[in-house]
This record gives C-alpha cells, sequence and structure tokens, in this order.
C-alpha cells in the first residue's frame, strides 16, 4: 500500500527526498567534530595544601578527613588520593549518568562539612575542578619574555589568561606549570638571630603585624565625606627590609640585619622548558562531556584579546594543539568513507551493466547516509571516529535494501511486465523481506543499547548511527526506490543491439558462476548430512579460535601527544634533578618525530621532589616514521641504561577509565589498612611483575625510600629546660616549611611573604645541632639539648583507594602480547606469591574495564542471538524459520576471528563490534532463501527441496550484490592507513572475514539446515496430531 502511493506520487517522493537531503546536509554542517563520542566519567579533583607537612602528615591530617565527608556523596563509584610533601589531590569519579554541576555542589558542601576536622595552619580551605587530572591536555601554551622574570610571568598568566580560559564553556581545568606567584621572600640567618637574641617566632610575629588591610572608614560632615586610609601594608621586599623587629639596648634591630629580603617567587623549586627554553606553561584539559575541537576553537578565538592585553615585552604562542590531529584522522576516515561509497556503487554496476539501474541504488545511498546526519545533530551526536565508521559500514548495508528491491523488479520487467506493475508486483513481493533483514539487523544492536558501562554509552553513538541509517534505507527503498524504478528502468531492452565487451564478458562470468553453484548445490542435496556435519565443525572452530585469538580492550589512538615522567633516586634534591631533566629533554627533541618538548618540575597534580614531567608534542603524522606509541618506546629505549634515573613515556590517549595518574597504560593496585603491610608487600609484587618477560615499564607509584630526619624529643627533659612541643614544632615550620608569615593585597591578585632558612642551612642534616628554641625564661636552650636527630627512610607519597592505603604497579606490555595474556600471567604470579588474607589485589582501570568486558562479552554475543531470533520469531510467525537463519552465524564467527588471528589483530571492543555486526549481515543470505522458498511452496505447490533451490538459484545474484557491497563497504575500513587506522582496521577486518567465508559456505549450508529443520518440524506437528488424536 505504501509503495503505491509513492508510485504514483512522483512529485511527493522528490520533494520528501529533497527534504531529507536539504535536512542532513544542514545536520551535517552542524555536526560537532570530536574524536570520539563525548563518553567521560564525571571526576572531580579535590586539591588541599599545606606547606612543609610531611606525605604521611597530609595523608592523616588532611586527606583522611576529606575523604570521609566526601565518601558520603551519591554515585561515587572510585575514590583514590595522592598526598605528597605538603599537598594532597582527591579524585572522584561519579557515574555516567551523575550530572558533574550537582555533583560540585555536593562537594563543595563535603568540604565545608569537613573544615572543622581539618588543620587549623591550613592557608586555605580545599578546591575542587571539574576535570580530571590523568587526562590529556587540549591545548598547551608557552607564555615567554626575554625581560621579564619568571614569576612575573606566573603572574600575568594567572590574572590575565587563566581565568579568561577557564570561562570559555567546555574547558574543565587550567593548570600552570614552570613558575610560581612572586613573593617577598625573607632567608634568616640564624647565626644572627642567636647573636641578637631573637626567636624565629618573634621575626614572624613582626611580619604578620606589619602589614594589614582592614577597611578604616570615613569621615562624613555637613558637607563632605572623606575615605580614611593609610600606609598599614608594605609592599615588596625594599620597604620589608627596613622593618623593625625588636629593639636591643635600644638600638633597632631590622630585618635587614638577621635576614636577606628579596623579590622572588613563592617556590623555588618550580621550573619549566619549552624546547629548552624557560617558559611559564598553560595546560588546558577539558571538561567531562566536552567537545574537544568546539572548545580548542573557542580558546583560539579568545587569543587575540589575550595577547592585547598582554605587555609588549610577552608573548603568548601555542605549543600543543590536538585539533588538527583529530581533523586530519577524520579526514582520514572521511576519504575512507568516500572510497567505501565508490567500491559499493561500482559492486552494483558490474552485477547491472545499466546506468539507469545503477543511478537507482546509488541515489539511495546518499539520500540515506545524508538523512542519517539530520538525526545525528537532532540527538545530539558529532561526527566523529565511530559515527563515521558506523556510515562507512552503513554503505554496503544501505544499499542491500535497494538492490534486493530494484533486482526483483529487473526480473519483472525483463518478463514482460510494464515498469509500473513491475515496481508494483517486485517490491510488494520483497517487501516483508527487507522488513525482516532490517528488523533483524537493528535488534544486533539492543544489548548495546542497553550496557551501562562506558563500552555501552561509547558505542551507542555507533550503534543508532548505523540503525537510524538502516531504517531511512528500508524507508527509501520501499518508496524512492520502486518509483525511480517505474519511471527509469525501460519496458522492453534492445535486444538487437550488440553488448559491449566487457558487459559480455561480465555476463559470461556470472552465468558460469551460476552454472558452477547449481553443480555444487546438487551435490550437497546428495550429501547432506555431510553438510550438516561441516557446519557443526565450524561450530566447534569458533569456540576454539576464540580461545586462542589474543584478546585486547581499545586500539590504541595516534593523538600526535606523548605523556610521561622522568623519575630519579628517591632522595635525590632539586638542584641534582634539574640538569637531568633538561638533559633527558634535549635527547627527546634530537628524535626526528618530535616537534616540541615541554618539561617542568614541581607542577602538577601527582608530582614529587625526585620526578619531572613531560609533554611531547609530535610532528604531523605524515611527516614521522612511526606511530606515537612506536616513538614512545624508541625513546624510552634509548635512556633505559642510563644509570640513576627511568624515563616513563606512553601515547596520550581520549578514552581514560580510572582517575589514577600512572606511568604506563595499565595498573594493578593492593589495598590494605596498614600503610606498613603495603611496604612490605608492594616490592615483591612489583618484582614479581618485572619477571614477566611480556610486560614492560613496570613501575610502582609506592616510593618508601626517600630520607628523613626524625627529630625525636626527650619530653621531661624539655619540660626542665622549660620547652614544650609547640615550640619545637613552631621553631621547625618557621626554619624549613617555607611559611607563609604574611599577604600583599594588590590591584590583580595577592601575595605571600615567605619565611625560612637561609638555603646553605637546608642542605644538611647538621643544621639542626645549630638551632635555639626560646623558653618559657626567655632563655635559649639549643634543640639538641633535649632531642636526638636520627634517619630513616620515608615516603614520598601516600595513595588511598576507598579511604584505605593503596599502592599501584603500572606496566605496559611487550610487542605482540595481548592485555589477556598479560591479565593470565598476572594472575598466576600473584597464586605463586600467595597474598595475606588483609591485601586485596586486582586491575584498575582500563585493565578493570577489559576484564569487565572479557566476562561480558560471551553474554552479549549470546543476547544478540537471543534479541535475532525473537525478531525473526515474530516476523515468520515461527520457531524454527529464524533457527534456519541463525545457522549462517558460525562461518561468519570462524572467517571474522581467523582473519584477526592471521592479521596479528586483537579481539578488541572494536572487533567484537564487527562480530555483532555479522549477526546481522550474514543472515540477510538465508532470510532472502527463506522468503522465496516458503512463497514458492505456498503459490506453487512445490517441494521444500524444489522450492528452496530454486530459491538458492533465484535468488543467487542479489545475495552476491549485497554480500559484496557489504564486504567492499568495510574493505577501506580494513586496509585504511592513517593515526587512527588501528582505531578502525578491526572493525574492517572482521567484517570482511566473516563475509568471505560465510558467502562461501551459507550458500550450501542454509538449504541443507532449511530441509531438516522443515522435516523436523513436519514430524513434530504429525506427532503432536496423534499424541491429540
Amino acid at each position: 500500500m505504501i509503495t503505491r502511493f509513492f508510485i504514483f506520487r512522483p512529485v511527493t517522493t522528490l520533494l520528501l527526498t529533497l527534504a531529507l537531503l536539504l535536512l542532513g546536509a544542514l545536520g551535517y554542517r552542524l555536526l560537532p567534530v570530536a574524536p570520539l563520542p563525548q563518553v567521560d566519567f564525571p571526576t572531580i579533583m579535590v586539591s588541599a595544601s599545606l606547606p612543609g607537612a610531611s606525605p604521611e602528615t597530609m595523608a592523616a591530617t588532611v586527606a583522611t578527613p576529606l575523604e570521609r565527608a566526601l565518601g558520603q556523596i551519591a554515585g561515587i563509584t572510585e575514590m583514590t588520593s595522592s598526598s605528597s610533601q605538603g599537598s594532597s589531590n582527591i579524585i572522584l569519579q561519579f557515574e555516567l549518568t551523575r550530572d558533574i554541576n550537582g555533583a560540585a555542589r555536593d562537594v563543595q558542601a563535603a568540604i565545608n562539612a569537613s573544615r572543622s576536622l581539618l588543620p587549623s595552619s591550613m592557608p586555605s580551605l580545599p578546591t575542587y575542578r571539574k576535570a580530571n587530572p590523568s587526562d590529556a591536555p587540549i591545548v598547551m601554551l608557552a607564555l615567554t619574555s626575554t625581560t621579564r622574570s619568571k614569576g612575573e610571568l606566573y603572574d600575568i598568566a594567572e590574572s590575565k589568561i587563566d581565568q579568561k580560559i577557564a570561562q570559555v564553556q567546555g574547558v574543565g581545568d587550567v593548570s600552570l606549570m614552570g613558575s610560581a606567584l612572586p613573593a617577598v621572600r625573607i632567608d634568616l640567618q640564624p647565626q644572627m638571630l642567636t647573636h641578637a637574641g631573637i626567636s624565629l617566632d618573634t621575626v614572624r610575629a613582626a611580619i604578620a603585624n606589619s602589614t594589614s588591610n582592614l577597611p578604616k572608614g570615613m569621615l562624613q560632615g555637613a558637607n563632605q565625606s572623606w575615605v580614611i586610609d593609610g600606609n598599614s601594608q608594605l609592599d615588596g621586599a625594599k620597604q620589608y627590609r627596613d622593618l623593625v623587629v625588636s629593639y636591643q639596648n635600644g638600638r633597632a634591630i631590622r630585618l635587614s640585619d638577621i635576614a636577606t629580603v628579596y623579590d622572588s617567587v613563592e617556590d623555588q623549586y618550580n621550573v619549566g622548558y619549552f624546547n629548552g627554553s624557560p617558559s611559564v606553561m598553560i595546560g588546558v584539559t577539558r571538561q567531562a562531556g566536552a567537545n574537544m575541537l568546539q572548545t580548542i576553537d573557542a580558546i583560539k578565538a579568545q587569543l587575540p584579546a589575550l595577547e592585547e592585553n598582554l605587555p609588549a615585552d610577552v608573548s603568548l604562542k601555542i605549543v600543543v594543539d590536538r585539533s588538527p590531529n583529530v581533523r586530519a584522522s577524520l579526514y582520514d576516515t572521511e576519504e575512507t568513507l568516500l572510497i567505501a561509497i565508490a567500491l559499493v556503487i561500482g559492486v552494483v554496476f558490474i552485477f547491472l551493466r545499466n546506468l539507469q539501474a545503477v543511478a537507482i541504488p546509488a541515489l539511495a545511498l546518499p539520500v540515506s547516509l545524508v538523512g542519517t546526519c539530520a538525526v545525528m545533530y537532532l540527538l545530539g551526536y558529532s561526527l566523529d571516529n565511530l559515527s563515521l565508521m558506523a556510515l562507512i559500514i552503513a554503505t554496503g548495508f544501505v544499499v542491500d535494501d535497494a538492490i534486493v528491491v530494484l533486482e526483483n523488479i529487473t526480473r519483472y520487467i525483463e518478463e514482460g511486465l510494464s515498469p509500473v506493475r513491475a515496481a508494483l508486483k517486485g517490491a510488494n513481493e520483497v517487501s516483508f523481506t527487507v522488513l525482516s533483514m532490517t528488523l533483524s539487523l537493528v535488534a544486533v544492536f539492543i544489548p548495546i543499547l542497553l550496557m551501562g558501562s562506558i563500552v555501552g554509552r561509547l558505542f551507542r553513538e555507533f550503534a543508532v548511527t548505523l540503525t537510524v541509517s538502516l531504517i531511512i534505507s528500508m524507508l527509501v527503498s520501499l518508496s524512492l526506490t520502486p518509483m525511480l524504478c517505474s519511471r527509469l528502468l525501460k519496458r522492453k531492452p534492445n535486444v538487437t543491439a550488440r553488448p559491449h565487451p566487457l558487459y559480455q564478458w561480465i555476463e559470461n562470468g556470472l552465468n558460469r558462476l551460476l552454472a558452477a553453484y547449481a553443480r555444487g548445490l546438487n551435490r550437497v542435496m546428495r550429501h547432506q548430512r555431510l553438510t550438516l556435519f561441516s557446519l557443526m565443525l565450524t561450530v566447534i572452530l569458533n569456540l576454539f579460535l576464540y580461545s586462542v585469538v589474543q584478546k585486547g580492550f581499545f586500539p590504541n589512538q595516534d593523538t600526535g601527544l606523548l605523556m610521561g615522567m622522568l623519575r630519579a633516586d628517591q632522595n635525590v634534591s632539586f638542584q641534582a634533578m634539574k640538569p637531568k631533566m633538561e638533559a633527558f629533554a634535549r635527547l627527546i627533541q634530537q628524535d626526528p618525530a618530535v616537534d616540541g618538548v615541554m618539561s617542568s618540575m614541581g607542577s602538577g597534580a601527582f608530582g614529587s621532589r625526585n620526578t619531572a614531567n613531560f609533554f611531547v608534542h609530535l610532528k604531523d603524522f605524515d611527516q614521522r616514521d612511526a606511530t606515537a606509541t612506536e616513538v614512545a618506546n624508541r625513546l624510552s629505549g634509548k635512556t633505559r641504561n642510563v644509570p640513576g634515573v627511568e624515563l616513563f613515556l606512553m601515547a596520550a590517549q581520549d578514552i581514560h577509565i580510572g582517575g589514577r595518574s600512572a606511568n604506563a597504560s595499565y595498573q594493578y593496585s593492593l589495598q590494605a589498612d596498614d600503610l606498613e603491610t603495603l611496604r612490605v608487600w608492594t616490592p615483591k609484587v612489583k618484582a614479581a611483575l618485572e619477571a614477566i618477560p611480556q610486560l614492560t615499564s613496570v613501575d610502582s607509584d609506592s616510593q618508601t625510600g626517600g630520607q628523613e630526619v626524625m627529630v625525636t624529643i626527650d619530653r621531661d627533659r624539655a619540660k626542665r629546660l622549660g620547652v614544650n612541643v609547640e615550640m619545637v614544632d613552631t621553631l621547625l615550620n618557621n626554619s624549613f616549611a617555607q611559611r607563609q608569615v604574611a599577604t600583599l593585597y594588590r590591584t590583580l591578585n595577592q601575595y605571600h611573604v615567605v619565611m625560612s632558612l637561609q638555603d646553605t642551612w637546608t642542605r644538611d642534616p647538621e643544621t639542626l645541632n645549630k638551632l635555639y628554641v626560646i623558653n618559657d625564661a626567655g632563655d635559649q636552650v639549643p634543640l639538641s639539648a633535649f632531642a636526638r636527630f636520627s634517619g630513616a627512610n620515608a615516603p614520598l607519597s601516600v595513595a588511598h583507594q576507598g579511604q584505605s592505603a593503596t599502592s599501584t604497579i603500572a606496566f605496559n606490555l611487550a610487542d605482540g602480547v595481548s592485555l589477556e595474556q598479560a591479565s593470565a600471567l598476572i594472575k598466576a604470579a600473584m597464586a605463586k606469591i600467595a597474598l595475606p588474607g588483609d591485601i586485596q589485589a586486582g586491575f584498575q582501570g582500563t585493565a578493570k574495564a577489559f576484564g569487565d568486558l572479557t566476562a561480558s562479552m560471551p553474554w552479549l554475543i549470546l543476547a544478540a542471538l537471543a534479541a535475532v531470533y525473537i525478531v525473526l520469531g515474530m516476523l515468520y510467525e515461527s520457531y524454527i524459520h529464524p533457527l534456519t537463519i541463525l545457522s549462517t552465524l558460525p562461518s561468519a564467527g570462524v572467517g571474522a576471528l581467523l582473519l584477526l588471528l592471521l592479521t596479528g589483530t586483537q579481539l578488541t571492543v572494536i572487533a567484537l563490534i564487527g562480530i555483532l555486526l555479522l549477526i546481522g549481515i550474514v543472515k540477510k543470505n538465508a532470510i532472502m532463501m527463506i522468503d522465496f522458498a516458503l512463497a514458492a511452496e505456498r503459490k506453487q505447490g512445490m517441494t521444500p527441496q524444489q522450492a528452496i533451490v530454486q530459491a538458492c538459484l533465484m535468488r543467487f545474484r542479489p545475495i552476491m550484490m549485497t554480500t559484496l557491497a557489504a564486504f567492499f563497504g568495510a574493505l577501506p575500513l580494513a586496509l585504511g592507513s592513517g593515526g587512527d587506522a588501528d582505531l578502525r582496521s578491526p572493525l574492517g577486518l572482521a567484517i570482511a572475514g566473516g563475509l568471505a567465508l560465510s558467502q562461501l559456505l551459507t550458500l550450501f549450508t542454509t538449504p541443507v539446515v532449511y530441509l531438516y529443520l522443515d522435516r523436523a518440524s513436519r514430524a513434530t506437528k504429525r506427532q503432536w496430531a496423534r499424541l491429540r488424536a
């Protein structure tokens, strides 16, 4: 009925088609562009600082109270923390369905609630950011000047750039690296203090009381008013030098008499370089769910205004921009799409060899694909690698419906019917076939759409995009295609004209192929049991191949950016670490694939004093000789034998699972209530993993080899000397903690006054023997008179997960090793170690997600099979015919797994999607056979064997056309090149391999299964009839 309407209303049909094309073209232009669908776990990082506090103190007094308060927030899936010298960072990862803004409000409420539990000496309350610190930056900028200090540059970056970029829609976090805010630094000389009899706390109080910024009010006269102001605030090192600290014998003791006072920065142990030149770097990460390219473009749009507000001697430039690499990858994918369209149309032309006939599916193809873009825009999707892959695969699918309708109409025209009558009869005859093929293919995606994990969310866009294109294709094949056939196809082809030699050669080849198939089919009919046995073997072969093929999670992307860390001995000093960082930066920059190197110390959420952070920007993919992962391995290999340091580099990925920041791609963690237990067992576990040759870059975040000076107070002696513990703590805090003792308020920012001992007094533990405490009587008491000093090992960082102490061991995989193999080897190694019962061990991040996927993979395939069976059963109103159709699947699975195995490609989630698609693709052959066989039995009174044989021969050409169209639609993916070819190729290989083998086998196995199940059905009905009688 619907077909008749469109055949007799050609103007309406064409105008509706044009409207769909226009809407689709508009949607395509408006679609945002991204590397992958915007699926991120909502993540918030809470940061707290307490200058001078040890990692253990930060964990106990700051991280733990915050974790208790934050742990009560609903929807948290993972809470991890890392505490290092003077800072704690807590990462909260929420359920995918949790709104990030609502979560942020809950986080702020939890911070406020924990205020009374935090140390009173904290300079400020903890802050939070809606970003995952483990994510790679999308943009990095360098701020440089030949005349200004790095402190001034940092101040400009924080006051004039940071906030403006943070306000851009989609920006999650803006981090500054390479320096710190300007500050007045006061380096005290202990010998001068001792000589003058002045305590450090007296100096601190004098500095704190010398500056104030309280409101002073105003005067109100009868006719005038006056605002009161004064010079109650000191400004700059010059004014602080003249500050009077105390009077001694009537003489003023000024600050310059007992200290060196100068303008510098808050943190002197914070440096950064870009390509060897000192600079302040600005790293920008996107907010969870934000579109990368839109965010980058918005940041770029802000740059001209930012540069106008900068001083003339300051330069700001982008040194890392992820957008060109993303656009190049998408361009490669779009190019692959055009190649697939051309190949599919070429297949149709080879079979039809008629320009008018070819034009019909050639028009249906862009209508379906372009129309899909309109729906994608309405659903809020993006134009990314996965959605484009869905459109590429759709090229082979959407043309199938048009081919089935076109071929059937053409057959009736060749039998003598008029084009209009042939269009009506041919389209109506195969309408149920088209409906069955489409709905059963759509049913494959039902399990994916219902998955709640990140895999389900990630591929939901892929599944919906492909589903929409299939539904539009079905509608086009039942409306536009029959109408065009009734107008463009000729009733009586010119039989007197001599065909083109090439056309004749193709036709002869197809006829010979059909004849060969007919002979093979006759042989199969005579050996049905052997054919059925071969089908059973394919089922067993599937199980075998599934067990031996290497399995992974997600193919590595080439984002053009490497991230990494240089780590030295745990007791290394800043002065010794800095030249190591500079040397490694020069070494990395010499690699021909490297475009720029950013290195920094003292920056980042998880930095420690023995580490330096690296960001390596690579040249465009076509300008280098290796992928990002290969470059990372090459650089790490060059430095592997350098004593005393380790370089860890890995390619940045757009998919990051978990909030942990690690030096390798995969993580294995240990958890315990007792930190000491972890200190004992972590080295043993790390050694066990290092002994596995299939693992590389094995690294642990447990660093317990730092040197510590333990000050042990003899409380009885201290009491007799008039000294209490608080006095000692205050002395040490004032001496070594870079204590912020005052605040300077200026127009655009606030700055601190930092007090500590002179640098020469902070290099040796012997300094402690020269310090004096002022007791209750005002006398100077040597610290060594009531305290002893001993050396010990101390952790450089303390990590928690879920409020329990944890340590994480990260690892990469050697070439040719799958994550499945590595997981099995690690589990075997852990079984040999026999961890104690109070330690919980398990994979985290990507490795954990892989384990969950591996466990659910067979169930996902079974769910897809069940969904297809239910849909087919409802369509055919039969329990038997769906089994016949599904019997085509084992051969497809063998082909897919075998090609993955032969090419050394892992069965990742991308390849799994290809196998699920095969469930929907290969059954089309059986549907076309069974529909015609059932019709022949009902209408022509044929026996089941006669009907199925005739159906096989009649539908041979459309089966070949649709299979080859799908095959060549997937082939460009399998053979593609470019930066993200490794992301696309598993999908193409799985589909191409499955179609190639299934096309060969199902043409013979399907009719045999049809006959066996038909006999079984008839026998069951007879038996049932006897029982009822």
